[in-house]
């Protein structure tokens, strides 16, 4: 009689029960809303692209207050740290309703060359985080040219 190998998927077991307490949840008690207690962790999307002269980020940081972020280079990581403070209110005849939301985010790149950090600007402009990093002589010298034959 042979053995048959099935691979262990421990995750792929916890959504199907998770859906079925889902089920069993709804039919008790009919459709709920959905509302999250505890919200996802929250990190700003990063754009790193490389031109002439410079390396430029750019990080999506909707509804943060500037002085609320800390940006820093050691070495060849450039890391952005900043605290997201929310409050939504919404008040109506029938009900009163705050949401808040708090939370501190840190998101490291490489940089994948030397830059001038003495020379880094920064700038915020509805929502996205613009870092400019001038590339050292150094770095710019380094472009090789290939012919063709």
């Amino acid at each position: 009689m042979p053995f048959e190998l099935t691979p262990l998927r421990p995750f792929r077991e916890l959504t199907t029960l998770r859906d079925e307490m889902d089920k069993i949840w709804e039919r008790f008690f009919g459709e709920m809303p959905t509302v999250e207690p505890f919200p996802r962790e929250w990190t700003p999307f990063l754009d790193v692209s490389e031109t002439k002269n410079n390396i430029v980020v750019k990080a999506e940081a909707p509804g943060i207050d500037p002085k609320d972020i800390d940006i820093s280079l050691t070495g060849d990581v450039l890391t952005i740290k900043g605290e997201k403070r929310q409050e939504k209110e919404e008040k109506d005849e029938n009900y009163h309703r705050v949401e808040r939301s708090y939370g501190v985010f840190a998101r490291s790149v490489r940089l994948p060359l030397e830059v001038q950090s003495d020379k880094i600007e920064a700038s915020y402009k509805n929502g996205i985080l613009k870092i400019t990093l001038p590339k050292s002589e150094e770095a710019k010298k380094k472009e090789i040219k290939i012919t063709v034959e």
